[in-house]
């Protein structure tokens, strides 16, 4: 992809991918804590069954989302680390943890959401 024989490439993209990683997390965390906030809602003195509903499906909502910019950001990553040449990759380096703590965070986020609708 790039006609330098630079190690630095790989790092930025590295970086790149655990930027989108680290808002991922934050799309992830905000929907639990929507999810948690309406089951307060429901609980204490104020809130109707819809306010509960609603929450939920916003809280979904981020779930997917989160799972959705984990999984493209991986996807992006990897289709990057093809285009690179051999001088740019450091040697030794490894190249899978960041996408396969994507890839998980991407199925807890599935699992969260299908747990948060079942338990509806």
């Amino acid at each position: 992809m790039s006609y330098l024989d630079d190690p630095r490439v790989f790092f930025a993209a590295e970086r790149t991918l655990l930027a989108w990683q680290r808002t991922a997390i934050a799309i992830i965390g905000l929907g639990v804590l929507v999810e948690r906030f309406g089951l307060v809602l429901e609980h204490g003195a104020a809130g109707p069954a819809e306010r509960s509903h609603m929450s939920l499906a916003v809280s979904v909502l981020f779930l997917l989302a989160g799972a959705f910019v984990a999984a493209i950001s991986t996807w992006q990553y990897r289709r990057f680390l093809r285009d690179l040449s051999a001088p740019e990759v450091p040697r030794g380096h490894l190249t899978w943890p960041g996408p396969a703590l994507n890839t998980l965070l991407a199925a807890a986020s599935l699992g969260m959401a299908m747990w948060f609708v079942l338990s509806a």
